[in-house]
């Protein structure tokens, strides 16, 4: 019987450990942004970023494939350097930030190669909802700040053909080109904290 509750005991404490393994960050909005890359004229590429990001990030170092993702892109931040070329973005020809003021990225699974991780999820943009795959980098080795917040972060990567969410804006040069470009690379930086 003492056999038995030990073997018992150890069963728990190591389920324990196990389920301990799985932490829940929160992305820090002062430290997080999400970049896009758009070819302008098929010459060259214009760069603009969203500067708030906030949500949710579940990981488990013992099984990266169990990561999970809750993120929401404030709209309203989009910054090209040219405000009225943002104010355009804004405008109801794209993006329509008054109507749809949030991008929203869902997380259904994920799964984890060489240290990679790919998670699909819903990218939920312009009032349609997408699949798409971001490609994550592996975490950074943990610090803790001088709050006593624990911090890690990471960086994630996808493209999308935005005409896949409405975002059908376009013009024509005589030379028969488009001035913007359909494929829309995206590079997501966060930097996530926990509580020890």
């Amino acid at each position: 019987m003492t056999m038995f509750m030990n073997f018992t005991a150890a069963f728990l404490l190591a389920a324990g450990g196990i389920a301990s393994a799985q932490y829940t960050y929160q992305i820090d909005p002062a430290h997080s942004s999400a970049q896009f890359s758009v070819r302008h004229l098929m010459v060259s590429n214009v760069k603009g970023e969203f500067s708030k990001v906030s949500g949710t990030v579940v990981y488990d170092p013992k099984n990266p494939a169990a990561s999970k993702i809750d993120a929401t892109i404030d709209v309203s931040t989009i910054n090209t350097r040219i405000e009225k070329r943002d104010t355009h973005l804004k405008s109801p020809e794209f993006l329509d930030a008054a109507k749809y003021p949030a991008i929203v990225f869902h997380s259904k699974s994920a799964s984890s190669t060489n240290g990679t991780i790919l998670i699909r999820g819903d990218l939920s943009m312009h009032g349609i909802t997408r699949e798409v795959t971001l490609t994550v980098d592996p975490l950074a080795p943990e610090i803790k700040d001088h709050l006593g917040l624990i911090r890690t972060g990471t960086s994630a990567y996808t493209k999308i053909n935005r005409r896949d969410w409405g975002l059908n804006y376009n013009s024509i040069i005589e030379s028969g080109e488009a001035v913007v470009g359909n494929e829309v690379s995206i590079t997501i930086d966060v930097e996530l904290t926990r509580k020890p």
